[in-house]
């Protein structure tokens, strides 16, 4: 560690400690003797310690390349989010730690949202296992590798990944460069990154919430009094289609009851509907502790168990966002259902607005279940 370095931590260590000590004001009168001997102490470190390190740096120099340092690594940071290709880095666990803004186009993922999350959570199922092997033995020195993936957003369009080691500044362990170009001459799709103007985009959304809402309220009060099953099967009709492309309901919380499976045209809903649910981990975990879940590209293609051909739902439905919502009529009332709600391909993820959406008319469900008791 340079003296640099060293004196940079010395001084942040200076400040947390000043900061307890401003903390300490409120200490009983009593003692503060105490307090006042820690300051003291405080600033004879600074008097002895800190403020000839500083002198010492300034009058070699070393303050000056510090911040030349500090200049070129702003230009490079400033080269790699402009670059016309779209680039990440990553670590050996694919996890990203950049990402420009070409590759936030590509992918339809904010670099916000993509820091410190696997970059395979973006590709096909089918992709991630590979992409992930390859950057492993990129980062373990075993040369350059590059290889064809899908992402999630556009499946249909092969994009060529090329992975490379870098070992950014003095850090001690082997990042991989991820460059993303369009396989072949077929171009991908880039999803617009900022969407529809916010006043009309945001009112549409809003309306057809509303809509939705509507829908669901006239369906669960045409159902007879009494009819669990059938206050499921109509609040699935509702959803399927216009808002999920998967509808799948459960009745019951200790001994849970697939009662309606609603998917795409040759989907295996069938599969999927004789799934005991016992078996879904995230239905379970909603059914008994009475937790909603929202995922968008979820990373365990288990997390809602396996149908009966033994291949994980997820997978095998290209589900890439989900919400399982428990049926309560109350907050931490008694679960009269669990409703689990996909996406796939290229449809946009839930929204934490339509995740509260479903959560309130969760509430009617329930409600609308407990009917004629």
């Amino acid at each position: 560690m340079s003296q640099m370095e060293e004196f940079g931590e010395e001084l942040a260590d200076f400040v947390r400690r000043t900061a307890e000590l401003k903390s300490a004001r409120s200490v009983p009168s009593g003692d503060l003797g105490t307090v006042l001997d820690a300051a003291l102490f405080e600033l004879d470190h600074v008097a002895d310690q800190l403020w000839p390190t500083y002198e010492r740096l300034a009058v070699n120099g070393q303050w000056d390349d510090a911040t030349s340092d500090r200049d070129e690594q702003r230009l490079l940071r400033s080269l790699f989010q402009r670059m016309p290709l779209p680039v990440a880095l990553v670590d050996r666990e694919t996890v990203v730690r950049r990402m420009n803004f070409a590759a936030t186009g590509l992918t339809g993922v904010r670099a916000g949202y993509a820091t410190g999350r696997p970059l395979t959570g973006f590709l096909v199922h089918a992709d991630r296992v590979a992409f992930r092997s390859q950057t492993a033995a990129v980062a373990r020195g075993e040369g350059d590798r590059s290889l064809n993936v899908h992402l999630q957003q556009n499946p249909g369009a092969p994009v060529r990944a090329t992975l490379t080691a870098l070992r950014p500044g003095a850090e001690p362990r082997t990042a991989v460069l991820v460059v993303l170009q369009p396989a072949g001459d077929r171009t991908p799709h880039r999803p617009s990154v900022q969407g529809p103007a916010p006043d009309l985009g945001e009112a549409t959304r809003h309306a057809a919430q509303l809509d939705l809402m509507d829908a669901m309220t006239s369906a669960l009060l045409a159902v007879a009094d009494g009819d669990r099953a059938g206050v499921l099967e109509a609040a699935a009709a509702v959803l399927h289609g216009r808002f999920a492309d998967w509808v799948i309901a459960d009745e019951g919380a200790a001994r849970l009851r697939r009662t309606a499976v609603l998917g795409p045209p040759d989907a295996p809903a069938a599969d999927v509907l004789a799934q005991d649910p016992a078996a879904c981990p995230l239905v379970v975990e909603a059914a008994r502790g009475g937790a909603a879940s929202l995922q968008v590209r979820p990373e365990d293609p288990d997390a809602f168990g396996r149908d009966t051909s033994g291949a994980p739902v997820l997978v095998r439905a290209e589900v890439t966002s989900l919400l399982c919502v428990p049926l309560t009529a109350r907050a931490h009332g008694p679960v009269e259902g669990v409703l689990t709600l996909f996406r796939s391909g290229a449809r946009l993820a839930f929204s934490l607005a339509e995740a509260r959406a479903v959560d309130v008319m969760s509430r009617h469900m329930a409600l609308a279940m407990r009917r004629g008791r």
